[in-house]
């Protein structure tokens, strides 16, 4: 005697699966790795303003003098960017956050964690705009004087206080999921040291960028 029941094939179903993990793993490391070098090697750069305009200059300089740079910021800066961007958008669209009914504290990271993703992008398109696109296409020089010009309209001023604080939440609480996600940190007690590491990053980082950008004015 058959059967009426229907069958389901697994075979998509684990297909997609695996398309997530692998997906999901790949967006955790282009923000890590390509991302977050690139991050904190901008707060390094600004925070040589701290030692005057002459040390700044002399620093953009020797970055601009790297061979190859536009290929380097296409292929380690803006393609990671995109993907990182696009597919962090698709994980908060089809994602729920229970910060309203479970006032846990990863519920608010996690909220926090897409907010800032927002805000970071509007800023880096906005600052690659201002200080990188902008330059080469009108034929301004990139400079201390530049900058100061920008830093100097309290309104652009306060924008990029809170664009230099959201990234760098985003950038080391994502250190934190990334170590959940590829299953460093597996046990509570891991993950809370983790945490503290990651907050620590945060007062460092989100200092060193807001006392930078008093530098310029």
């Amino acid at each position: 005697m058959q059967s009426n029941s229907l069958t389901v094939d697994p075979q998509p179903v684990n297909r997609n699966i695996k398309k997530r993990f692998v997906l999901s793993r790949l967006h955790s490391l282009a923000g890590i790795v390509p991302l977050g070098i690139f991050m904190v090697e901008h707060l390094l750069t600004n925070s040589t303003a701290l030692f005057g305009s002459e040390k700044y200059n002399e620093q953009i300089h020797l970055i601009q003098s790297i061979p190859f740079l536009p290929l380097l910021e296409i292929f380690l800066v803006a393609i990671p960017l995109i993907f990182h961007a696009g597919y962090g958008i698709y994980l908060s669209m089809i994602s729920k956050s229970n910060i309203q009914t479970y006032k846990y504290e990863r519920n608010r990271l996690f909220f926090f964690q897409r907010v800032t993703g927002i805000t970071t992008l509007v800023f880096i398109i906005y600052h690659v705009w201002s200080f990188r696109l902008a330059p080469v296409f009108y034929g301004t020089e990139i400079n201390f004087d530049l900058v100061n010009s920008h830093l100097e309209n309290v309104f652009i001023f306060s924008f990029y206080v809170i664009g230099v604080v959201g990234a760098v939440f985003h950038f080391t609480n994502g250190i934190r999921t990334g170590l959940i996600t590829w299953g460093v940190t597996k046990g509570p007690a891991s993950q809370r040291i983790a945490q503290k590491i990651c907050l620590l990053l945060f007062a460092v980082f989100g200092v060193l960028g807001v006392t930078s950008l008093f530098a310029f004015i």
